[in-house]
């Protein structure tokens, strides 16, 4: 049996001959990341597929995989400003941290994000546990793919939650209260080193998620947050369990060119560790970047504490740098 591969979107030569002569317009402009908009990269004719991207990650399945850009064309710089003109018609970008970075990169730099509470998943090789960001959309633009390992893995947090209240009506509930997440030192000043969300939250008819179970356990290391309680515990393992059950998951191995975007309200994602190249050129390397759509002008107020940080963090956006040296010593902060 053929599986299914609906969620792939495919760009045909006449797309990338627009995206093309869009990226040349831009840097005419001058205008770089982040000052390129929506308006300074033209897309006239690729304009529907893009819509139609964006009405599958707000109303849809909530994630796609756009294939098909010829990512060895380009110098990074360039192929992030055709990935950043993409991103621009599916919504303004969000700086993704308390550096104000516009673009990310996902690198590895031997971190180890269990033992450093100021590692995170993206500075690392290691598998990643089932999570979501904390912006609307969260979107990965493959430059270099891994000598073996780290792939995709994504799940519908709505069948989990589904299938959650089906098994244990009597759990459902925990999952809905405040939980303290980890703010892993990117608190602003004047705000406690952690947030409070509930995993599962409705608003305006719609269900909503916010799950980060790692960060929910760092939280534990401040003797002011309340200890996790044994029904809280056993939510946590029925939820982790649910999400690596192979009837809901979904693997998406990455290609060079490829653009995952995935709407982080219905979906959670997770990575495979990996094996890398040793050549620093031929390394793992995917940029990411946070989007707000406009069909999430309006979140659950529950939501509100961590909204601040990335309030906080747009104040100050900074643009990327695309020298290797430049991208390890960045990362490093």
């Amino acid at each position: 049996m053929r599986l299914r591969d609906d969620w792939m979107v495919r760009l045909d030569e006449g797309d990338v001959e627009e995206l093309e002569a869009a990226l040349r317009h831009a840097k005419q402009r001058g205008l770089g990341i982040p000052g390129t908009s929506r308006g300074d990269f033209p897309l006239d004719r690729l304009a529907p597929k893009l819509s139609a991207i964006r009405s599958e990650l707000e109303d849809g399945r909530g994630f796609v995989l756009l294939r098909g850009l010829p990512i060895d064309r380009y110098s990074k710089a360039d192929a992030a400003l055709v990935y950043w003109g993409i991103g621009a018609h599916l919504g303004p970008a969000f700086a993704q941290n308390a550096q104000g970075d516009m673009l990310g990169h996902v690198r590895d730099l031997g971190a180890d994000w269990k033992t450093d509470m100021k590692a995170r998943g993206y500075q690392t090789r290691m598998h990643l546990p089932f999570h979501n960001d904390s912006t609307d959309v969260v979107g990965l633009l493959c430059l270099q793919k891994a000598k073996s390992g780290g792939q995709s893995r994504i799940v519908s947090s709505t069948a989990i939650h589904n299938e959650f209240l089906a098994r244990r009506p009597d759990l459902w509930q925990v999952m809905h209260e405040p939980f303290c997440v980890d703010r892993r030192g990117e608190e602003s000043p004047g705000q406690k080193p952690w947030y409070v969300t509930p995993c599962f939250v409705r608003h305006e008819g719609r269900l909503f998620v916010r799950y980060n179970r790692t960060f929910i356990e760092s939280a534990q290391r401040f003797p002011e947050v309340p200890r996790l309680t044994p029904a809280q515990v056993e939510a946590l393992d029925l939820m982790d369990s649910l999400c690596n059950d192979p009837e809901f998951y979904l693997d998406m191995a990455f290609e060079p060119g490829d653009m995952q975007f995935i709407c982080n309200y219905v979906t959670l994602h997770s990575r495979a560790d990996y094996e890398d190249w040793p050549e620093p050129e031929r390394k793992r390397h995917l940029l990411r970047l946070w989007l707000r759509t406009p069909g999430f002008s309006s979140l659950p107020p529950a939501f509100a504490d961590r909204n601040e940080d990335m309030i906080a963090w747009q104040r100050n956006p900074r643009p990327p740098v695309f020298d290797i040296d430049e991208i390890v010593a960045e990362l490093a902060h």
